[in-house]
């Protein structure tokens, strides 16, 4: 029997936990978390925020007193100092204060991720607003009752900074969504697809402002004003929702790291020191798009490296099949999905692809019904024609598609596999000629 170690019990870490106590190996199970809640989902907070829930409590799938009822210890709001990589101790203050120091076979790394906070004059004034923790968006929900907050800052345009901008105008505030970069998700579509979702957020009354970075926020104690390199923007609240990057703290001296100071680890979830396992937005993920190891932080990556740590911890040998990064946001009902590499990553990295549009409806022309536009496009390697990455995007939920999109980059299917793919017709659902089968015909 083995002393299993966990910090961090999140997606990443609650995975984890599960997987090993489902094993029935009776080890024993300690965790610290330095929250007072787990497993919160996070990608949920922009429909709270927004009223489109009207609760916060559905949000988690899991709690303390889960874990403990399967067999863990977990010990919450809990401090960890140090860990003693060569003597395999944790060193830890727990939330009434007392200090220990807890010995362990095996340890997992699930610390997660913090967000990015620029260092400029101002970042510390009254209603600058991190959303990632529950507490955050406790917060940020009780603030939005005070009348005076009718103009509301966000810096960063990624999938949070969208959600979020969505959220506040949905309570009547006058947004502004600011980020350097000159369109919306630009990490993850190209501009014909980005461009899309820029309209709508302006045509719900979003003010856009691009290819500016935010130097200086102004206020006496409270928040008054943004300030960029180009212009100022009145604010009574700002969110910065510039990124995230790994919570390396505890291991960034002794454990080898990517270049962004993740955690590498390979295919087991395995770092550079025996018996240390990391997972979870702290750690790198293998990237089947690039045949190599990157950093990918989403709910859906952390989940599976707690999965694959915890069988290998327990002595069922499994490795990552790897991932794509397989995406989706929907905002005002507009859908967008995409998996693997955009052309501008692809372009950004040095590979040569070319790629396929296609516009069609969803449903034959003749279905009366809702039939909207489904934009789509697939980019392949130039040389092989091997699909590299795909994007979607409509009005009508087309999301199931970008999983075959997933699994043709992780089995390495050329574009050319496509044009005759079994696709089912039935005018419910789709047209016969459908746009995947015609991008596809349609790919050089």
């Amino acid at each position: 029997m083995s002393k299993i170690v966990v910090i961090g019990a999140n997606h990443a870490g609650t995975a984890c936990i599960n997987t090993i106590l489902g094993a029935k190996t009776k080890d024993e199970v300690v965790v610290f978390d330095r929250n007072n809640n787990i497993s919160f989902l996070g990608c949920g907070m922009a429909l709270w925020i927004g009223n489109q829930i009207h609760s916060g409590d559905g949000l988690f799938y899991s709690n303390k007193e889960k874990l403990e009822a399967a067999g863990a210890k977990v010990n919450m709001e809990s401090e960890i100092k140090s860990i003693d990589f060569e003597d395999k101790k944790v060193n830890a203050v727990l939330k009434d204060g007392t200090t220990v120091s807890e010995s362990y076979d095996k340890l997992v790394l699930a610390t997660g991720s913090i967000p990015v906070v620029p260092n400029i004059p101002g970042k510390d004034l009254e209603n600058v607003q991190l959303v990632k923790l529950y507490q955050n968006a406790q917060e940020v929900i009780e603030k939005l009752k005070n009348p005076e907050i009718k103009n509301i800052t966000v810096v960063g345009a990624g999938y949070i900074g969208v959600e979020l901008a969505e959220a506040f105008e949905r309570h009547g505030k006058n947004v502004t969504l600011i980020d350097v970069c000159d369109t919306v998700l630009a990490s993850y579509y190209d501009k014909e697809f980005s461009q899309k979702m820029q309209d709508v957020l302006v045509n719900h009354g979003i003010k856009t402002v691009f290819e500016e970075t935010v130097i200086e926020i102004k206020g006496d104690g409270k928040v008054e004003s943004v300030v960029t390199d180009k212009g100022e923007y009145k604010s009574d609240m700002v969110i910065l929702s510039i990124g995230f990057k790994p919570n390396n703290e505890l291991g960034k001296e002794k454990l080898e790291l990517f270049k962004n100071g993740a955690y590498l680890v390979n295919k087991k979830q395995e770092t550079s020191i025996k018996d240390v396992y990391a997972i979870g937005d702290c750690a790198t993920v293998y990237d089947n798009t690039i045949g190599d190891r990157n950093y990918i932080a989403l709910a859906t990556n952390a989940v599976r490296s707690g999965i694959v740590a915890a069988s290998n911890i327990v002595g069922t040998e499994l490795e990552t099949i790897g991932v794509q990064g397989s995406n989706g946001i929907s905002i005002y009902d507009y859908k967008m999905v995409s998996t693997g590499l955009s052309v501008k990553k692809a372009n950004s990295l040095g590979i040569e692809v070319e790629y396929v549009d296609f516009n069609d409806l969803q449903k034959p022309e003749f279905i009366e019904t809702e039939n909207p536009e489904v934009k789509i496009r697939i980019v392949y390697d130039k040389k092989t024609r091997v699909i590299l990455g795909a994007q979607i995007a409509s009005y009508y939920d087309m999301s199931m598609g970008i999983h075959m999109f997933s699994l043709a980059i992780q089995e390495k299917t050329t574009v050319d596999k496509l044009k005759l793919l079994d696709i089912f017709f039935l005018p419910h659902f789709n047209k016969p000629y459908n746009y995947i089968t015609m991008a596809a015909l349609n790919a050089k």
